[in-house]
């Protein structure tokens, strides 16, 4: 039997842990009360003991799972090894990889190659990896998340004279941000025939309007006409020097969509959201309805209305009370 001690996240090895590996719960009656980072040592070795014995159980996890993911950075390490050789389309198994770990001090105090076949021995079946898998990064970040957690307990205790409250918010934002989004692997490579049949509906749903539109109309007759309509794939940038129209132009096509939406019972058109960054809620709400009351804004915000500019005002604020569009005027969004 190979003799393993491996360091735990908190320098330890894990017969003088304290606390559950994982969820990093403390144990008030051991003699050393603190609570070690969330870990889990068993799924990270059923994983790589799945690898090495069916290396199609790497596919399971090669879009999400790195080598930094995994809390005892000697399976990261071998985790990392295994991967090569599978994408270069080698078998990754316990003797394909001695040779890269024979002279390698740190397996070497865990068992050195022979830890490899123990691997091999904690194997989960394929089916099964990818949720070990899935544990591991959980639990990555779980650990990140407290790494996070200190930096901003420290950077608040002891941020310099010119770094405000505000602004060390808007690095935990952004950091949290980055944490969540590290993982987002839903892109890759997609299959050609769901390209094609995506393709195929957009063509038909532009068929079945007869001519219409095949993506969101803007209201713009010859802007649909180059767009062709505006799809969720498409980042459409309007450009211009200062008041050249570009709010207003965007303010109608964001208005002209949620209207389509609402009057078609959601057959066409769209729900929109709206940010600004410049012009508050209330300052684009009037500017709409400026615009279908016809109805100078200026004249709405110093009260120079007569009576049946007013009616006309209120008939207009009925017909937009329902219209789905929602706008977030946050300041320094990010």
């Amino acid at each position: 039997m190979v003799s393993t001690t491996l360091t735990t996240p908190n320098g330890l090895p894990p017969e003088h842990e304290t606390g559950d590996v994982s969820g990093g719960q403390p144990d008030g009656d051991g003699p050393n009360p603190f609570r070690t980072m969330p870990h889990n040592l068993e799924a990270e070795k059923s994983l790589l003991g799945a690898i090495f014995v069916n290396n199609r159980a790497y596919e399971a996890v090669s879009e999400f799972l790195r080598p930094e993911h995994f809390a005892y950075p000697q399976h990261g390490r071998i985790f990392e090894a295994a991967s090569k050789l599978i994408e270069r389309g080698q078998i990754a198994d316990p003797i394909t990889l001695k040779r890269y770990f024979e002279a390698d001090e740190n397996l070497a105090d865990i068992g050195g190659p022979a830890y490899l076949a123990e691997l091999a021995g904690s194997a989960v079946t394929v089916i099964n990896a990818g949720e070990y898998g899935n544990v591991i990064y959980d639990l990555y970040l779980k650990r990140e998340l407290i790494a996070l957690g200190e930096d901003v307990v420290n950077a608040a205790y002891g941020g310099a004279v010119e770094d405000t409250a505000t602004s060390q918010i808007e690095v935990a934002e952004q950091s949290l941000y980055d944490l969540a989004t590290s993982g987002d692997y839903e892109g890759g490579f997609v299959p050609f025939r769901d390209s094609v049949i995506a393709a195929i509906e957009i063509a038909t749903n532009a068929h079945n309007r007869q001519g219409g539109l095949a993506g969101v109309g803007s209201g713009f007759r010859d802007i649909d006409r180059l767009l062709g309509g505006m799809h969720s794939s498409d980042l459409l940038i309007l450009a211009g020097r200062p008041s050249m129209g570009k709010t207003a132009l965007a303010t109608n096509m964001a208005f002209n969509a949620a209207k389509d939406y609402y009057e078609s019972d959601g057959r066409e058109g769209a729900v929109v959201g709206f940010f600004s960054l410049e012009m508050s809620a209330e300052q684009l709400a009037s500017r709409i309805l400026s615009e279908q009351s016809h109805i100078s804004s200026d004249r709405m915000r110093k009260g120079e209305l007569a009576t049946e500019e007013f009616n006309r005002l209120s008939a207009a604020s009925t017909t937009l009370h329902n219209i789905p569009i929602f706008i977030d005027d946050t300041p320094a969004l990010t």
